[in-house]
């Protein structure tokens, strides 16, 4: 199965931890697994293309984020310039017209233009819209034609809690599993050099409504966005699971063809092994670790991104690993296998 494929679906059981960062440790498994099954498949890569490519595979995530918040400015922008050609028709041809500024005067569109954190990423990244224009209006005429937005721009009041809906529901409706934005992260992917944009689309739109969410009507231009990481142990963490799955490699594939019995070695589908391979060394290296909470990612991510009955071998195999190294005395985490 192709890798763009293979990890389409990942944001599905990404957990979202209780500080709402953008990294978090299933998120950091389901890369390490994806940056391994590309290092084993090219012969080329070395342990620090693969550390330096895991990196960048974190900070496009976090790119991503960004872009998904600047498009509020986009669509912003272009409905401004959509009631700038209808002002200028309007004097052209002596009609009387009215504008409706409530959507480009929005409140929290303003708070995310004016947000430090923002400019300074956008900047700092070179992010941009620019090739995606087609895109930007395809989507606010979707938007034009909604309901929620008829409703929004006709209310005889507007609060700021109605300036945040509006938005929320745009993200909603409008951007989550749309194929319009898909093919346009698609071709920014290649146009900005990033990965997993494509894939990455649902999470992080998510991550956008829980940072509307966060905004009140007095948040500055100081608002804190979202972090990349809670703290640099996630990273760490990141960093040497890759490692530590790289350099037992051979001591892995060792253990998992011993436990194969009626399972032919050359049909186990590969990243049957890839996830194998990180299970065992997150079990075997990290002692902080308990034994539940590693066997369980490793079944999920398995069941998501595997074979249908996939799961049950792994954790099969995984059982019997662990099951004898307990009974030779090698294994010392709580296990509750006989």
């Amino acid at each position: 199965m192709h890798i763009c494929i293979f990890f389409r679906n990942f944001a599905r059981f990404l957990e979202i931890n209780a500080n709402i960062v953008m990294i978090n440790r299933t998120m950091v498994r389901t890369r390490v697994v994806q940056t391994l099954f590309a290092y084993y498949k090219n012969s080329d890569k070395t342990v620090t293309t693969a550390r330096r490519e895991l990196r960048k595979s974190f900070a496009d995530t976090y790119d991503l984020y960004f872009m998904l918040l600047e498009f509020v400015n986009e669509l912003t922008a272009y409905a401004q310039n959509q009631l700038e050609g209808q002002a200028g028709r309007a004097r052209a041809t002596h009609a009387s017209w009215t504008a409706n500024r409530r959507f480009v005067e929005n409140r929290l569109a303003q708070q995310l233009f004016d947000n430090r954190a923002l400019r300074h990423r956008i900047q700092e990244q070179q992010l941009s819209w620019e090739n995606a224009k087609p895109a930007i209006i395809d989507i606010y005429h979707q938007l034009a034609d909604s309901d929620f937005y008829r409703k929004y721009m006709e209310a005889e009041k507007c609060s700021y809690e109605d300036d945040k809906r509006i938005w929320r529901q745009i993200y909603q409706y409008l951007l989550a599993e749309s194929d319009v934005l898909s093919d346009a992260l698609e071709e920014l992917e290649v146009v900005l050099d990033k990965s997993n944009w494509t894939t990455d689309a649902d999470i992080c739109i998510s991550y956008v409504i829980k940072t509307i969410k966060r905004f009140k009507e007095d948040s500055d231009a100081d608002m804190p966005l979202l972090e990349m990481f809670d703290n640099n142990e996630e990273e760490a963490f990141a960093i040497k699971l890759l490692e530590k799955a790289i350099e037992g490699h051979a001591q892995y594939e060792e253990l998992i063809n011993t436990h194969l019995k009626g399972w032919d070695a050359d049909r186990i589908a590969y990243m049957d092994r890839v996830l194998l391979e990180v299970a065992l060394a997150e079990i075997l290296e990290f002692e902080d670790i308990p034994l539940t909470i590693s066997l369980n990612e490793y079944i999920e991510l398995t069941k998501e991104y595997s074979g249908e009955k996939s799961y049950m071998f792994v954790n099969g195999i995984l059982t019997e690993i662990l099951r004898e190294m307990k009974n030779s005395g090698t294994f010392f985490k709580a296990l509750a296998v006989k």
